[in-house]
């Protein structure tokens, strides 16, 4: 659910950057700390399409192909949040996600090593409950000279030495390896559960006009196991990962403002995921929805009148004192007897980052528990980025 344009505008500057990095406990972000963006303004831009394809109609999805990139298209992304502990039940939560954003739509005739159509940025965060801790890392780099790039078969989508890879069909083993300044993941994630073909098909629609939406698929359920460096210390976890794939040229409506997306995975082993648009006047838009998967992985389709979602607090951000998030909320779907709380594991767990937004882990309570991970994009005067 991203709009892109202005992204090639941060290229010039995130080309310029040897990454980002900040460490966010209780205090305020450092000084200096540069200027974000908006990501409605991240993800749409102009407009103009010129001559990437559109999302229009229903397709197959062929794995391991469509695990890789889709390159007549603008944007995409690869997503994975998760939440695992160690064997002492210390928890974590943690964000690894890739972007892909093309440059031009025009054919690439240079023959420098250099030469290229598309950049990536990755963006890796940690929760560390325990601590209070949230730390939270971007890096930007060209698809040239091995710098960053994504392929299908055999799976990579890499930036540096950041990366998610594998081999095999649809539910495929993965590994997730990401480290900087002492925070270091590494990951690998079973899927238990075969894909979840997001809104009708695989086609999520955010917006009336043809082409505002994107091919979106889900592994929802991935056993996860490996270790977490954290502090000087290196710990053995388990645990459970999302992975969320998307793509398109453009998707959502010009009256679209922000959006608030779940990924929540229930211990009685359905997982359930939900977005929220919200409108300039505050109201919701029509296309917002969601699907609620069954242990079995049968899944169903849930548009606005199927959810209530509820906030029931909020949190205001130390670094823009314009961005007042939600912070705790009740969601519900009475015909599938669900009714649950849903609190953040800490209060902050802000991206300061180029883009700024809140993406954070979540414990769930009510008619059933378990962990998920949520993301609140459009609450203040340059926030967040997130693919749905």
């Amino acid at each position: 659910m991203r709009r892109i344009g202005v992204i090639l505008a941060l290229v010039a500057l995130a080309l310029g950057l040897a990454g980002g990095v900040w460490a966010v406990t209780r205090q305020p972000a450092p000084v200096g700390v540069q200027a974000s963006l908006s990501a409605i303004e991240a993800i749409e831009g102009t407009g103009e399409t010129g001559n990437f394809a559109l999302v229009t109609t229903v397709r197959p999805f062929v794995y391991p192909a469509d695990h890789g990139p889709h390159l007549e298209y603008r944007t995409e992304w690869w997503y994975y949040t998760g939440n695992v502990a160690g064997a002492d039940g210390r928890r974590f939560g943690y964000q690894l996600t890739f972007f892909r954003s093309a440059m031009t739509d025009q054919p690439i005739t240079r023959t420098s090593q250099w030469a290229t159509k598309d950049v990536y940025m990755a963006h890796f965060a940690l929760t560390d409950v325990a601590n209070n801790q949230f730390y939270a890392f971007e890096r930007f780099a060209r698809s040239a000279a091995e710098l960053a790039g994504s392929s299908g078969d055999p799976y990579r989508v890499f930036l540096e030495d950041w990366s998610a890879t594998g081999s095999g069909p649809e539910g495929m083993t993965m590994r997730l390896v990401a480290q900087q300044d002492g925070v270091a993941i590494d990951f690998t994630l079973e899927s238990t559960k075969l894909s979840t073909l997001q809104g009708d098909r695989g086609v999520s629609q955010k917006g009336a006009e043809a082409g505002n939406a994107s091919y979106y698929y889900s592994l929802t359920r991935m056993a996860t196991s490996g270790t977490i460096t954290v502090g000087g210390e290196q710990l053995a976890i388990t645990g459970s990962s999302w992975m969320d794939h998307e793509w398109g040229t453009r998707a959502l409506g010009s009256d679209v403002t922000g959006w608030d997306w779940f990924a929540l995975q229930l211990d009685d082993g359905r997982d359930l995921m939900l977005f929220l648009l919200r409108r300039d006047d505050g109201s919701l838009g029509e296309y917002s929805a969601g699907t609620l998967i069954d242990g079995d992985g049968t899944t169903r389709a849930l548009s606005l009148a199927d959810f209530q979602i509820d906030v029931l607090d909020r949190w205001a951000s130390p670094r823009d004192a314009g961005a007042v998030y939600p912070a705790r909320w009740r969601v519900q779907i009475p015909s599938a007897q669900i009714d649950l709380t849903l609190t953040p594991q800490i209060a902050d767990q802000e991206l300061p980052l180029t883009i700024r937004y809140w993406e954070g882990s979540v414990r769930i309570e009510g008619s059933s528990t378990g962990y998920g991970y949520i993301e609140l994009s459009g609450y203040g005067d340059g926030d967040g980025v997130r693919a749905q």
